[in-house]
């Protein structure tokens, strides 16, 4: 619950402001007022849910805000997050849990909202640097430091103290902490490479348990990301004591850590075994996953049972359990057939999720360039980029500068005169050694990108590879041309094709087949028979429908050319447009008429017909 509380009547109209970007705050008054819950007193309510809350924010006096709240403070892990907005809403203050409870992120959320000061105090978060507190709320990784290691740790990482992070997986968290690394952190993708005689702090982002972690005199500081899955079969009613402890021992002695296991998994058959509850209770933080027989039929694993088929149809429980729930990723630990005594007799094995593994080989990302202009390539192809080892860039189309972002010593080459062979035996040459490969494509790649057949190589060699979409043409041609593609009540769709050249079109989308829908027709590849294009679509549309030109759209030497679709043929052949012309042709050109139902009076959003109530 987030709770709103105005200390006066002036301060509801920057509470009902606040509430709009809250959601799903509640604006708590002491009178009856619409749109709020009466309360007795502030101290009243403080009194009764400070410590429901997730987060309340005050409006009103700073003395007022310290004095309702200090007689229910615990502690920052538990404490909501508490914010002050002075009633002109000039300066926004988080008075409590600041940084773990995540008031400081608030903070900066109603400043922008309201248009005020944010007054941030926190270290770390005034000079940009990572809050490792913070990284289990954020993250979703576990860890086993008490208060007094996270804040020794802390300190020393915000005095800028010689840090080194370790990553053996690979997930989203660790992707952001890599972007936002400061200039004081090490990187280290294995143990062997960490520099223990410089090394002040350790964090670790690891499901493994090393040895020479717990040696070290340095700080350190792991967290368990949940990549791990424990599969479980067991004889009818097995005895459970001692058996999650077993496991856990095993576990421990193959270098993999209970702290980060996220699936708990068997079959049907087993669901209300004992020992399935007993070990999900004793590993609280998992989640149990029970497949029916179909959906492990399939799964293929190392170690087949011809007995466990006769039973349940399947040739592994553990092993087909674990393996399914990471996605057909790699067993750490096979099928471990334990009999502790009679009647205590069950299997287990652990798997890793597929994609959390660190790559042994490169990386593909094919990356979506935009229309042109290096500005409009998106932050995550901007990114890769500057990462990459090789850019292979489609020379013909995409614009030299996007390779300028390149960082020194990488390899930039255009991929212009190379046949689909030769492309691939670059990318592979790079990929084979462990190199990030960038091939970098005009537009979006999914649209008239030729990836797929670059994708079928990848497939074939399994190799790992990914798709960073861009801005296609089509939508710098609607900014270019001041023009909403979409009409109310005229045209509701926007069709992508190209005219019929060299590449045949299917029967059913001929040109003069779309165009009878009258929609807005984003036209690619075909200035060439713009002739032919022109005739098709006469037979649907009128003759002085709008169309436009649009050559090298964003490039610095665009130029769009508009007329009518009787003119079209003619605006391309006498201004010679080429290979990098859109044709786009429809009445919702320069269009001005028919407006959305947002802005009539009568119509409501969800949040704000919540606010009314």
């Amino acid at each position: 619950m987030i709770a709103i509380l105005p200390v006066s009547e002036s301060a509801l109209s920057l509470a009902r402001q606040i509430q709009l970007v809250l959601n799903d705050a509640i604006i708590y008054y002491n009178r009856s007022v619409p749109g709020c819950k009466q309360i007795t007193s502030i101290r009243s309510f403080c009194n009764e849910h400070f410590a429901d809350c997730e987060a309340i924010v005050f409006i009103g006096a700073m003395g007022i805000c310290v004095r309702s709240i200090v007689p229910y403070i615990q502690n920052k892990y538990e404490d909501p997050a508490v914010v002050c907005v002075d009633t002109t809403g000039r300066f926004v203050i988080p008075v409590l849990s600041g940084h773990v409870g995540g008031a400081n992120i608030l903070t900066r959320q109603i400043a922008r909202e309201i248009g005020g000061e944010p007054v941030i105090t926190t270290q770390s978060d005034n000079l940009g640097l990572w809050s490792i507190d913070r990284w289990m709320q954020d993250y979703g990784w576990r860890c086993q430091a008490n208060h007094y290691a996270m804040n020794k740790a802390i300190s020393a990482f915000v005095a800028l103290q010689p840090t080194t992070l370790l990553v053996e997986v690979q997930d989203a968290g660790i992707d952001e902490l890599l972007r936002t690394k400061p200039s004081h952190v090490t990187v280290c993708r294995h143990i062997a490479e960490v520099d223990w005689q410089t090394t002040a702090l350790l964090l670790v982002v690891s499901p493994f348990i090393h040895d020479e972690i717990e040696r070290t005199t340095c700080q350190v500081i792991q967290f368990f990301p949940p990549v791990l899955h424990v599969g479980v079969g067991c004889r009818r009613d097995c005895r459970t004591e001692g058996v999650a402890d077993y496991i856990v021992e095993q576990l421990h002695h193959a270098g993999l850590s209970i702290h980060a296991v996220s699936t708990l998994n068997t079959i049907e058959l087993k669901r209300h075994e004992p020992l399935m509850a007993a070990l999900a209770a004793e590993w609280s933080w998992t989640r149990m996953i029970v497949y029916e027989t179909e959906d492990l039929s399939e799964v293929e694993v190392p170690n087949p049972s011809e007995k466990v088929h006769e039973v349940t149809g399947i040739w592994g429980v553990a092993e087909s359990a674990a393996l399914k729930s990471s996605h057909n990723g790699r067993l750490l630990l096979e099928k471990q057939k334990v009999t502790l005594e009679e009647g205590r007799q069950f299997t287990f094995a652990v798997a890793i999720t597929r994609k959390s593994e660190l790559s042994r080989g490169g990386h593909i990302e094919i990356v979506g360039a935009g229309p042109g202009d290096p500005e409009l390539v998106s932050v995550r192809g901007k990114r890769f980029l500057q990462q990459a080892d090789l850019i292979l860039y489609a020379g013909s189309l995409v614009p030299v500068e996007l390779t300028y972002y390149a960082k020194p010593g990488a390899v930039v080459r255009s991929s212009a005169t190379m046949n689909l062979e030769e492309q691939f035996q670059c990318m592979k040459e790079f990929y084979d050694r462990g190199k990030l490969v960038v091939r970098l494509h005009t537009g979006d790649p999914c649209i008239y990108g030729a990836i797929q057949e670059q994708m079928a190589f990848f497939d074939k060699y399994k190799m790992d590879y990914h798709i960073t979409p861009g801005i296609s043409s089509f939508q710098a041609a609607a900014a270019a041309l001041r023009s909403q593609f979409t009409i109310p009540e005229r045209v509701q769709t926007i069709i992508l094709t190209r005219g019929e050249g060299r590449t045949p079109m299917p029967e059913k989308e001929q040109l003069h087949k779309l165009a009878q829908s009258q929609s807005t027709m984003c036209i690619y590849l075909s200035a060439s028979i713009v002739e032919r294009v022109q005739e098709e679509l006469l037979q649907a549309y009128p003759p002085e429908t709008p169309v436009a030109a649009c050559y090298k759209l964003t490039w610095k030497d665009e130029k769009i050319y508009r007329g009518q679709l009787k003119d079209l043929a003619r605006l391309v052949r006498e201004n010679n447009l080429t290979l990098t012309t859109l044709l786009v042709v429809g009445d919702a050109i320069d269009n001005r008429q028919g407006f959305s139902k947002l802005y009539d009076k009568g119509f409501s959003h969800m949040f704000r017909t919540k606010v009314s109530e």
